[in-house]
């Protein structure tokens, strides 16, 4: 079977999605170089985290983190726009494992019980095909390892996009957005919320009030990136 893959790659070759060299075995995706070089945020365990200071003082969150720092035109920008709008699923779940990998090694979400994945409004799902979010935390789950629950969690209504809007207009987009489907199966329970990018927190922030109102539940939040731009 060898030479049939040598065979095809040498026609059909298969390109890093970031530097656009060809990859080679072992590889998916990213090539070596790209993966090492990524803009990893490094502050899991840091007073400096900047996941916890975008959302400082609007949710009261047990632990929050982030894989990579966001800027525009870097390589966590191709990775995210690939993920979100290039339906590159397999690279939603290679990042997602190494998102999971970095939660592990900070050792503080080792009491986190269930992973939940921001939703997409299900007009916007259809159109798009899948939750960037639910596939990221599907790699997640092959690398912290605990239980997914999708659609416990909703997205009410359709909401404008976010990209060209303040953080004044996020957080005035995003109210009343989302609803809790079974607030029982959450009590008491320490979730660890995932999204695939953290900019203004707006979103964040939308997810926490509909989750604030079940009893005894603890949220943790977790993204694959957070802008370093706002």
């Amino acid at each position: 079977m060898r030479w049939i893959n040598d065979f095809i790659r040498l026609f059909f070759p298969r390109n890093c999605i970031v530097c656009g060299t060809p990859l080679v075995d072992g590889e998916e995706e990213l090539c070596t170089a790209c993966l090492l070089s990524l803009p990893e945020v490094h502050t899991a365990n840091s007073n400096e985290n900047l996941v916890e200071r975008r959302l400082r003082g609007r949710v009261p969150v047990q632990h929050a983190t982030a894989l990579l720092v966001f800027h525009r035109k870097n390589s966590t920008q191709t990775i995210l726009h690939q993920i979100k709008y290039s339906s590159n699923q397999k690279l939603a779940h290679i990042m997602g494992r190494q998102l999971g990998l970095h939660i592990a090694q900070s050792g503080q979400f080792d009491d986190v019980d269930i992973i939940v994945p921001v939703p997409l409004h299900r007009r916007k799902e259809r159109r798009r095909g899948y939750n960037q979010s639910l596939l990221l935390c599907r790699g997640l789950a092959q690398t912290f390892e605990r239980p997914i629950a999708d659609g416990i969690l909703v997205r009410t209504r359709h909401t404008e996009s976010q990209t060209h809007k303040n953080r004044i207009e996020r957080l005035e987009n995003m109210k009343g957005v989302f609803a809790v489907t079974d607030p029982k199966a959450l009590q008491g329970k320490h979730i660890l919320l995932v999204d695939d990018v953290i900019t203004t927190g707006a979103t964040t922030e939308a997810c926490y009030a509909a989750l604030s109102s079940v009893d005894g539940l603890r949220v943790s939040i977790a993204a694959l990136a957070v802008s370093g731009d706002t």
